[in-house]
């Protein structure tokens, strides 16, 4: 099904389901990175592995995704998407209970494969649901509500870990009712799951023949370094503003929030915009120029003023690249695959 078959009233509520469920991908990490320097200081862990604590759900999200999304268009997307909503919360959750290094580094590294194949499934979806122009004013604003998420989490992560840190690791909670959601909702639209007719045209040949394509090669090469560049802020940037700066949760809980203020307001307004007047390679561009500019500026800062600039400026650089990384490599997939290799972009990514 796409925009054109039909109304904008009778996509509204799926539209939100996804958009609730993609959004808690972006939280998999943002919404306890703030308290992650306490975390390291209470287990004594070797600052050579704080790095791989913090960023443990990448890997296992860069794992899981691919075969998650080979499974979604498999079985259905819906199955795999309340499947991976029920374990997010579970495994999410999990962290608060933890005892040592050990422990927090399993149950994150499950927490991402969780939520690879919840970015899997409702990329997918909001991809299979349009084409041309929409899809990628869709995917602009499914970037605008996973930052506008980025936004909100880290603040409140930040603020509940001030307290605690466990506290900030039950907010994973709201993976649940968005699971009840899911299926409620899911199963009414027309052609948005997938038929047991459809199970048979999976052609795992013809995905290999994609993945070879240089022009697929060159969109999935280009989302591994843009996403480089956002986790290098993501995973360093509250341990070294603690120890250049002595940033608190909340405080580091606002730069990365700052960063997702940029990338919402540019995802939402600009990005389809700018690849229209300018073409997708050069809004590319522009937007991984802002993003090493700003990369290379912030670790000098000693103002959080300045700080929060700069990381709204870099946010507003990924905010650009990512939704048209991802349109692009929609329209280079056929529609049978096109989670399948959505899915591939999400776990490189």
């Amino acid at each position: 099904m796409t925009f054109k078959s039909s109304s904008r009233r009778d996509l509204i509520p799926t539209l939100v389901v996804l958009l609730a469920a993609g959004s808690l991908t972006a939280m998999t990490g943002n919404l306890v990175t703030p308290v992650f320097p306490e975390v390291v200081e209470e287990f004594q862990v070797d600052p050579r592995w704080a790095g791989l604590l913090v960023g443990m759900h990448t890997l296992t999200i860069a794992l899981f995704s691919p075969i998650l999304g080979i499974l979604a268009d498999r079985i259905g997307k819906l199955r795999v998407l309340i499947a991976c909503l029920i374990g997010y919360g579970v495994f999410g959750m999990a962290g608060a209970w933890t005892w040592d290094f050990q422990s927090m580094l399993t149950t994150r590294a499950l927490l991402g494969a969780a939520s690879g194949g919840v970015a899997a499934a409702s990329v997918g979806y909001v991809a299979s649901l349009f084409e041309g122009e929409e899809r990628s004013r869709m995917l602009g604003y499914t970037t605008s509500a996973l930052a506008t998420t980025s936004i909100f989490f880290p603040l409140l992560g930040g603020w509940i870990g001030s307290f605690n840190w466990h506290y900030s690791f039950y907010l994973y909670v709201i993976a649940f009712p968005v699971a009840i959601a899911a299926a409620l909702v899911l199963p009414k639209r027309k052609g948005t799951t997938s038929q047991p007719s459809q199970f048979a045209q999976f052609d795992k040949d013809l995905l290999l023949a994609n993945l070879k394509r240089p022009a697929v090669l060159l969109m999935l090469f280009t989302l591994v370094l843009a996403s480089g560049l956002f986790y290098i802020v993501i995973v360093y940037a509250p341990l070294h503003f603690k120890a250049s700066i002595g940033a608190d949760p909340t405080q580091n809980g606002m730069i990365l929030a700052s960063r997702a203020i940029g990338a919402a307001i540019i995802s939402a307004v600009g990005s389809s915009r700018l690849a229209m007047r300018w073409g997708v390679p050069n809004a590319v561009g522009v937007g991984f120029m802002t993003m090493a500019l700003m990369l290379f500026s912030i670790p000098p800062l000693t103002h959080l003023p300045l700080i929060i600039i700069a990381a709204v400026l870099f946010g507003m650089g990924y905010g650009i690249v990512m939704p048209n990384l991802y349109d692009a490599l929609a329209a280079l997939s056929p529609m049978a695959l096109r989670t399948s290799i959505l899915a591939l972009g999400t776990g490189v990514s």
